[in-house]
């Protein structure tokens, strides 16, 4: 119970700001119509309550499932073991981001369907996938976090100067939205979770990290699709 109180007075904190907002240009500046703005207050209830059902959902379920597999999974002590998991949870959470569906159908329209919602999205979740292997990799032998963000980005650049520049826009924008609500919540405690059964004997900040390298994998992936197409 405390955790749903909690779950409602963030969401009303972050969300009604913004109802206030709009609701004070209707009325001093824009003068939208009487049906239009009760639309948007029906919508913005609604919002709010999707939103406290998914808080809820994400503390009661993604988060302690997310941080008991990374607990579990280095037991096996099979590193290709682990490693083939992260890259199959990655996938998984990224075709289920919401932001990433609502980018993918932009592209599809904005580019006529000569790149399809569909390719677009398993191009992206490939991406995050590889990536939280790697990330998976990097803590499982405590390997340093910047080696592998230097040389992420480094490829990134790379790739960039091959790729025109719509492919470009939408990478980066692909990396962004696969920081979404169902992905970081997810990666982050699948990534403390492996920390903290490998690092024992130290706190389980280690597993941070992964969300910065997860969202270079889309922006590669959505430039190795623009030089390739």
């Amino acid at each position: 119970m405390k955790d749903i109180k909690k779950s409602i007075s963030d969401v009303l904190l972050s969300i009604l700001p913004v109802g206030v907002v709009v609701t004070l240009l209707q009325i001093f500046v824009i003068k939208l119509e009487a049906e239009m703005f009760v639309q948007f207050l029906i919508g913005l209830v609604m919002v709010i309550l999707g939103f406290i059902f998914f808080l809820v959902g994400v503390n009661k379920g993604l988060l302690s499932i997310g941080e008991k597999i990374g607990e579990i999974l280095p037991k096996s002590k099979n590193t290709w073991i682990i490693i083939g998991v992260a890259f199959l949870l990655g996938f998984s959470v990224t075709v289920a981001e919401p932001d990433v569906r609502v980018l993918s159908s932009q592209v599809e329209q904005v580019s006529g369907g000569a790149v399809t919602s569909s390719m677009l999205i398993l191009t992206v979740a490939i991406g995050v996938g590889v990536f939280i292997a790697i990330a998976m990799f990097q803590t499982l032998y405590k390997l340093p976090i910047h080696y592998f963000l230097i040389g992420g980005y480094s490829i990134v650049f790379l790739l960039a100067a091959f790729s025109g520049s719509g492919f470009r826009s939408v990478s980066f924008d692909a990396g962004g939205v696969t920081t979404g609500p169902i992905t970081v919540p997810f990666i982050l405690a699948l990534g403390i979770g492996v920390a903290s059964a490998v690092n024992k004997e130290k706190n389980s900040t280690e597993g941070f990290g992964l969300v910065a390298l997860a969202s270079i994998g889309p922006i590669i992936a959505v430039l190795l699709l623009g030089v390739f197409i």
